[in-house]
């Protein structure tokens, strides 16, 4: 089976907040997106070697493992004081890897028959981009850059300083078979080898962030977890066995690339996960995209709804900002720590401009107390769920007409504030952008399905007098939605309302999200399920995000027409909510199939909308990250879609876990191992329609069937959205 290649090569090493993107060759472009990265700085943005002025020859280069890579070189012919050496007579390797800083390690052994002399010089620029200047790109040089040379220490310390905003990076050389020597932005190395001879030194660059402590690197050869001595926190292993390769090597994938995401936060708790986003522009913590991978792999992995709710509550926002979006009981979009947010030159530390990461914070509540089992979740977490509401009630709803809205509230602020957060993402027929406040279909499911939890959380805690109001709360959101949104002639969800209360007349995926919320009449979801797999929106491949018949679909864009995984799974949810098997399962075929034709069999970010043919592959979206934490965890997704699994704390308290598989043809039969729930694990075999139980010490019992869910109510047509109040413009003080 032949592969995509991802366009243009390169390798990524990454660990924390911090990564290297290089070429094939170890080589750092400044011109592009190449360079050494922490806390959103770039600390090193050129890297080259030559030998007697020449450039080595490439032989082989790969990643080892997410934080480590290895190059191997040979010599071009070159000239010393006694004459030619012939061409590949040497053998040059640089090990690199990364922890809190960068470990190099530059080995030469000489195979000349006679002895040789070499000068190794090592370029090293630094310019200390902010991550935003890199990726729009917009290189400014704000502040100074000063380089001093410590032949004493074998030190170069490179440091930026604009107003308050201080870094620097330390270049230290270790070991080193020769003295180093620095001038004209070199490091140079005088090298005298004979036959047989090896020579040998250690770079190490130390990035210095607010005075801080020199950070630690690994060591010598570390370019596995064994050779390093390095272990990371590894995620608890649910583990999958299956015939099918592709879905096995996908989920051993995913597991993988979750590890390596994983942001080491000094509060974490034991048996606590907060990914960062995706590598390379996204490391760091995102509101939205942790609640969603919390939601896509609670079936196996709630350790990230854990860490997700911990943090996000941390930092919910307590006031009012109009400069950052921010609003009392609203949840983070990004938060990052480059100069520009330090400076204020964006609104980033933290950024409250997403709508929907508030409503999903109590959806993923409701989540992890069904799979814990643990009721002291929901007193916890209370506070920061009844503030989560509270945004909703009196700020998510910006015109007071019953209906979810967003806009920004700063010149700096994301226009759009969906996930598809793009600022052309929102267009109508004609591809205009639409006005706010803008009202997208998903962000009505999403309330709809938080306003029935939490009423669920208030009844778990003893406080019924509650639920009452949210449920009714959650019927008229329902009703109206079902009014505003509904596209007869599509047989669909209008995109959006815009800020004249039209309807956003375009076909998107974003429907399909509204099937997953529970939020559609039985009698719409089979038009709903029919449209979204229809040909314009199916590419062979996945559900486009936009119509490909529609005036604006480009298959190259990031939200009008590409394919995300993490939307896929999200909408083949929905389809097995509402008894749709058989075309969840193409959905998901659709997604494994692309992995089997990608790099690793690793999902990434996204991918272009590009029809599907025989022999062909899925093109790739050039800057999709990866690895990217949704499209890892929407593997989880897909195979807990397929088997039906839902977890569920029963009014009385008795914990049950439902299993619906529905596998097809391709997909016969799947075990499913350590599969955690409460606070045991248990084994599940999957055959076609059937499930065998191996072994269970969660405390759960197995019941096979649909799990309870709300059925969404006898829906009521209306002539017109029915308002809650006088209408407004802006959102209340």
């Amino acid at each position: 089976m032949g592969r995509s290649t991802g366009g243009p090569a390169g390798i990524t090493i990454n660990r924390n907040d911090r990564f290297v993107v290089c070429r094939p060759d170890g080589t750092i472009d400044g011109r592009g997106d190449d360079g050494f990265y922490a806390a959103d700085s770039r600390f090193v943005s050129g890297y080259r070697i030559s030998i007697n002025g020449e450039v080595p020859v490439l032989l082989s280069s790969a990643g080892t493992h997410f934080f480590a890579s290895r190059f191997e070189f040979s010599n071009p012919g070159l000239f010393d004081d006694d004459g030619a050496i012939p061409r590949n007579v040497l053998s040059l390797r640089l090990d690199r890897s990364i922890s809190e800083g960068v470990h190099e390690d530059l080995d030469i052994v000489s195979f000349a028959l006679r002895p040789i002399t070499l000068a190794l010089d090592v370029e090293i620029d630094s310019d200390f981009a902010d991550v935003f200047d890199v990726a729009i790109p917009r290189l400014v040089r704000r502040g100074t850059i000063q380089s001093r040379w410590f032949p004493s220490r074998r030190e170069l310390r490179t440091t930026y300083s604009n107003r308050d905003f201080r870094r620097s990076l330390v270049v230290a050389l270790e070991k080193s078979g020769s003295p180093p020597q620095w001038a004209n932005g070199r490091l140079s190395f005088a090298i005298h080898l004979e036959r047989g001879q090896t020579w040998h030194t250690c770079l190490k660059w130390l990035p210095l962030i607010n005075g801080r402590r020199r950070p630690s690197t690994l060591g010598c050869g570390a370019i596995t977890e064994q050779r390093a001595g390095f272990h990371p926190p590894s995620l608890p292993r649910v583990g999958i066995h299956t015939p099918n390769r592709v879905v096995e090597d996908a989920w051993k994938q995913a597991v993988h690339d979750m590890e390596a995401l994983r942001l080491e936060d000094d509060g974490s708790g034991r048996g606590v996960f907060i990914p960062a986003a995706g590598i390379p522009w996204f490391a760091t913590l995102f509101g939205r995209d942790s609640l969603v991978v919390s939601m896509q792999s609670i079936s196996g992995y709630p350790e990230f709804a854990a860490g997700a709710l911990r943090r996000l509550a941390e930092l919910q926002a307590t006031r009012d900002d109009p400069g950052r979006d921010m609003e009392p009981g609203k949840i983070l979009h990004e938060i990052r720590r480059g100069e520009l947010a330090t400076l204020g030159i964006m609104p980033h530390q933290p950024y409250y401009g997403t709508h929907d990461a508030t409503s999903l914070f109590i959806v993923v509540l409701s989540y992890l107390y069904h799979w814990t089992g643990d009721a002291a979740i929901l007193d916890r977490y209370l506070p920061a769920a009844e503030a989560a509401m509270g945004w909703l009630d009196r700020y998510g709803d910006r015109d007071r007409d019953g209906l979810q809205e967003y806009a920004p509230r700063t010149p700096r602020g994301y226009y759009n504030q969906g996930w598809k957060d793009a600022f052309d993402a929102i267009v109508d027929a004609s591809g205009a952008l639409a006005p706010h406040p803008i009202a997208t279909c998903e962000l009505q499911g999403y309330a709809y399905d938080a306003k029935l939890r939490m009423a669920e959380i208030y009844e778990v805690l003893g406080m019924p007098e509650r639920s009452g109001p949210l449920r009714e709360a959650a019927l008229q959101l329902y009703e109206r939605f079902n009014d505003a949104f509904w596209w007869e002639r599509e047989g669909t969800y209008a995109l959006a309302l815009d800020g004249r209360k039209k309807q956003v007349r375009s076909v998107a995926s974003n429907a399909g999200h509204c099937l997953a919320s529970g939020i559609v009449p039985d009698d719409r979801a089979g038009r709903v399920v029919e449209r979204l797999l229809a040909d314009d929106m199916w590419s062979g491949w996945g559900i486009r995000t936009l119509a490909a018949s529609h005036a604006y679909y480009n298959p190259f864009s990031y939200h009008t027409g590409s394919v995300w995984p993490h939307d896929n799974a999200m909408i083949a949810g929905g389809f097995r909510r509402y008894g749709y098997d058989a075309e969840a399962a193409k959905v998901a075929r659709g997604i494994f199939d692309a992995a089997e034709r990608l790099p690793l069999n690793r999902l990434p970010e996204l991918f272009s909308g590009v029809e599907r043919d025989p022999g062909g592959f899925p093109v790739p979206y050039l800057g999709a990250s990866a690895p990217q934490a949704w499209a890892a965890a929407s593997v989880f997704r897909l195979v807990a879609v397929l088997c039906g699994i839902h977890a569920r704390v029963a009014p009385d308290r008795q914990r049950e876990l439902y299993v619906n598989p529905a596998l097809p043809e391709w997909l016969p039969e799947l075990t499913i191992t350590h599969l955690r729930a409460g606070k045991g694990a248990m084994n599940l075999r999957f055959h076609g329609g059937t499930v065998e139980e191996i072994s269970n010490s969660t405390g759960y019992r197995i019941v096979r069937g649909h799990a309870p869910r709300p059925k969404p109510p006898p829906y009521q047509r209306t002539r017109r959205v029915r308002r809650a109040g006088p209408p407004r413009t802006s959102a209340p003080g």
